[in-house]
């Protein structure tokens, strides 16, 4: 019997993709690998904070509807929370996990590891942060003040800004990279001692002690090498949810776990527990938590009554003056006072046009300005809308600002390199590309 020919065969259907369905594995690796690049991820943010503002704008009922919406359990612990508290407490101290990561990272093999090149971007941190909270109170003193404040303009944001000097500063010294992520990490940490100093209140002892004994546990199976995401995760959920409970704010617990990682690798690893675990975690948290929380707390109302009180009330005038230029006379003043009074010495491949606009980079202070916004005036609303939109425009003007610096170096750079060639090709040098001229 003669085999029916590739024709007479019947024809097999096409495989349907399923809709929301897990993507193929190399897709998801070029997603994943996306989404630790901090272009990425600020993109993302911009993208969800612009989101939150034409929400709020276009459908402000919608949004407040959903915003106070109230999620969680009351008991055993008073987990019942709106979706605002729980993108700020909750998907947050994913964020803050990675920040503490980043911290135990640069204490152990990073710039902070020597104190002689930690000086410079250390004092700059220090400097950026009491600046504008000095600027912030001066603004407030006097009549319809606000000085509770004071801690919104401190904090620098790191997707937001190693994202804008990833775009246009990709041809800067890789020196400045480094400066700015050291410079924002120590900020970060100022930032989380400063919400768990002065906006915690009404600690509850028992629920701490608890939350520090699951820290314990956490770093006993950590150093004794136990692993499993099976035993981590709910762990990490019960000491969150005792670190809220306790009237300590909830993200401390994400840094704290952070910093409890072992971030130096021993003989025969490749990467660190610490390393490896940044590597699976920050894609959740530049890709899902920092967008989620902007766009639960970026929606505030812009109106041109809105902006002018901006720039004329003195809570949000002090949050912008605290940004743009206390930010800016901070990092740069803190950078060249540890420069010309200590044995630090700045980067050879940066010049001080270089730290300026740096300077006016680390005004951007999204993420954990927005949070602070919400722990200073938690009964009064109207006041941290105010502040929020003052967080905004801030931070929207000094990456304006910092992209026109940031280009002017650039520019700057290549005048340098063209010169460099030309004197080159005169005297008869071999070009980059061994080639003679």
């Amino acid at each position: 019997m003669a085999r029916p020919s590739a024709s007479d065969q019947p024809p097999v259907p096409a495989q349907r993709r399923v809709f929301l369905g897990l993507l193929p594995l190399p897709e998801r690796r070029i997603i994943l690998d996306a989404l630790r690049t901090e272009t990425v991820g600020g993109v993302l943010l911009l993208v969800a904070a612009v989101a939150a503002l034409v929400w709020a704008n276009v459908w402000p009922g919608s949004y407040e509807e959903v915003i106070e919406y109230t999620l969680g359990p009351s008991k055993p612990l008073h987990l019942d929370l709106t979706v605002e508290e729980w993108a700020a407490d909750g998907l947050l101290a994913i964020f803050f996990f990675v920040a503490g990561i980043e911290l135990k990272r640069e204490f152990t093999a990073g710039e902070l590891r020597s104190p002689s090149a930690a000086v410079l971007p250390v004092a700059a941190a220090v400097s950026g942060v009491v600046l504008p909270a000095v600027v912030f109170t001066a603004v407030n003193l006097g009549p319809g003040g606000h000085t509770d404040g004071w801690a919104i303009p401190t904090a620098t944001d790191i997707a937001f800004a190693l994202g804008v000097l990833a775009v246009v500063g990709s041809q800067l010294p890789s020196a400045l990279r480094a400066f700015l992520l050291t410079l924002a990490v120590v900020d970060d940490l100022i930032a989380i001692l400063i919400i768990a100093v002065f906006y915690t209140s009404g600690i509850k002892f028992w629920a701490l002690g608890l939350s520090l004994a699951g820290l314990v546990l956490f770093w006993f199976l950590h150093r004794r090498d136990v692993h499993g995401w099976y035993l981590y995760v709910p762990l990490a959920l019960v000491i969150w949810a005792l670190m809220h409970e306790s009237g300590v704010h909830a993200t401390v617990a994400g840094v704290a776990m952070g910093l409890l990682l072992r971030c130096h690798t021993r003989p025969g690893e490749e990467h660190s527990p610490g390393e490896h675990i940044e590597h699976q975690v920050r894609p959740l948290s530049a890709g899902f938590a920092v967008p989620l929380f902007a766009l639960f707390a970026a929606g505030v109302t812009i109106s041109g009554k809105a902006l002018g009180e901006v720039f004329s009330q003195a809570t949000p005038l002090g949050v912008v003056l605290g940004l743009v230029a206390g930010k800016t006379v901070g990092v740069f003043g803190g950078t060249w006072l540890a420069a010309r009074y200590t044995r630090a010495e700045l980067n050879p491949q940066l010049g001080w046009g270089d730290v300026f606009a740096l300077s006016t980079l680390a005004g951007i202070g999204f993420t954990v300005s927005l949070l602070i916004s919400e722990l200073a005036f938690p009964d009064d609303h109207l006041l941290a809308e105010k502040s929020k939109a003052a967080v905004l425009t801030a931070s929207v003007l000094c990456a304006v600002f910092a992209t026109v610096l940031l280009k002017l170096r650039t520019r700057h750079y290549r005048l340098l390199y063209e010169e460099e060639n030309a004197d080159s090709d005169q005297d008869g040098i071999p070009d980059v590309y061994g080639r003679p001229n």
